[in-house]
């Protein structure tokens, strides 16, 4: 007998996607669905991370749990970012029209415009994983390469370390320095899709994650051609976006989805959805 082949799909959106995804796996396992059962694991940016942490052999309350007191490395500020004239650099890239891969091209130079000497993401994001090491899982995480503006798709087979791969699926074009890897230097893959969630094909039951895309969105590819794909497939697909517990937690930092206090107020709406997302329907299609 074969049995089905699940794909969790993990999608971007900083410290508010990685507190309530987390959150919300937690509240799965809590009736009964265990999400660490999936076969294929897809992340992208903070989804990166989270598929990171649930394939490291640490329980998922564990894992929430540390949610709500974030490490130490993550109090550290950064460089003063501009939010505004990112957003608006970010818009003027998109705006030139042209391929998907022209405009990711675009907002690659910002990426290799950040000045010399910014600090990497790579301490943060180590501090975040449990391990260190590729999971025996397949997990698979997504980044875009600055110059060239392909997606690329790292797994245990690509040769490259963990940590950086995990880094490189999260990096700010503009904010933070790429990750470079055999000459390489890549950035966050949700510049191309929050999700990828089309890395999931050939799995019959898909479940994504994911933030709602932002107006205007900051990817070039949306979700719906990605289910598109999946669906014509005969996946059966399931897709869950924060419910309105869990946009209130966002707004109580004032929608910074970037801000690490927001990770404690959104882990526990998450884990309140999970719980109840799974006892209305996610539990007779994960098992």
């Amino acid at each position: 007998m074969t049995w089905p082949s699940r794909a969790l799909v993990l999608g971007a959106g900083g410290y508010a996607a990685m507190a309530w995804e987390v959150g919300f796996l937690a509240g799965m396992a809590d009736v009964g669905s265990d999400p660490r059962n999936a076969d294929v694991f897809v992340g992208t940016s903070a989804g990166a991370i989270v598929a990171a942490q649930i394939t490291s052999g640490v329980s998922l309350d564990e894992l929430f749990h540390r949610q709500l007191a974030p490490p130490r490395e993550l109090e550290s500020s950064g460089p003063e970012v501009d939010f505004k004239r990112w957003r608006d650099d970010i818009g003027r890239a998109k705006s030139g029209g042209g391929t998907p891969t022209e405009i990711l091209c675009r907002i690659g130079s910002l990426a290799l415009a950040v000045p010399p000497g910014t600090p990497s993401d790579r301490p943060s994001v180590a501090a975040l994983l449990p391990s260190h090491s590729w999971p025996e899982q397949r997990v698979i995480t997504v980044a875009v390469d600055v110059r060239t503006g392909e997606r690329c798709v790292f797994d245990k087979t690509s040769g490259i370390d963990f940590v950086d791969a995990v880094t490189a699926s999260g990096v700010v074009a503009g904010i933070s320095p790429p990750v470079t890897f055999k000459g390489h230097a890549y950035m966050d893959g949700a510049f191309y899709s929050t999700a990828n969630a089309d890395l999931a094909l050939g799995c019959d039951r898909v479940l994504i994650l994911s933030l709602p895309a932002r107006v205007p969105a900051l990817s070039v590819t949306p979700l719906d051609a990605a289910l598109e794909k999946l669906r014509a497939s005969h996946a059966r697909v399931e897709v869950v976006h924060p419910d309105g517990a869990a946009e209130a937690a966002f707004a109580s930092v004032g929608g910074n989805i970037l801000d690490p206090s927001v990770s404690e107020p959104a882990a526990r709406a998450g884990r309140d959805q999970g719980r109840r997302v799974t006892n209305e329907s996610l539990s007779v299609f994960w098992q």
